[in-house]
């Protein structure tokens, strides 16, 4: 595979189409047995609320891997991506009813780099707070 953008294609501040990804409580369970982060905060809302959490919260890997969704699809290359960080600032909520959370994610080019690269700067909300602050990629373009 390889990137289906090319590096003359885009500018600083052109913006990746945005996202939505909806969270269930069943969406968690699946990632746990995935993972093998069973972490009772992610499924066992009794358990999150007695150490002070308002509810059963998403895994920040799994909410850090939907976010990046945003730039691979864009690129149409996972392999593109050779950098990427965030830092987790607020827990993704995800109550035990049928609608669950969402996280919508915006990016845009934030720098051109050498090498065919750009640096890509993720945006990743849920019910109106910043859930991922400093999310950044690295992308190889064609």
């Amino acid at each position: 595979m390889a990137a289906k953008i090319g590096y003359d294609e885009v500018e600083v501040g052109t913006e990746l189409p945005a996202q939505s990804f909806p969270v269930t409580r069943a969406t968690l369970v699946r990632y746990a047995g995935a993972s093998g982060d069973f972490n009772p905060i992610h499924w066992n809302e009794k358990f999150a609320k007695e150490v002070g959490l308002p509810d059963v919260i998403a895994h920040g890997m799994f909410t850090m891997a939907e976010a990046i969704r945003v730039v691979t699809d864009w690129v149409g290359d996972p392999g593109a991506v050779v950098e990427y960080g965030v830092r987790f600032t607020k827990p993704v909520v995800v109550p035990n009813d049928d609608k669950g959370a969402l996280v919508e994610v915006s990016a845009k080019v934030a720098a051109k780099l050498d090498d065919s690269r750009v640096r890509v700067d993720l945006t990743a909300m849920s019910a109106g707070q910043k859930v991922l602050g400093m999310a950044r990629a690295v992308v190889r373009l064609a």
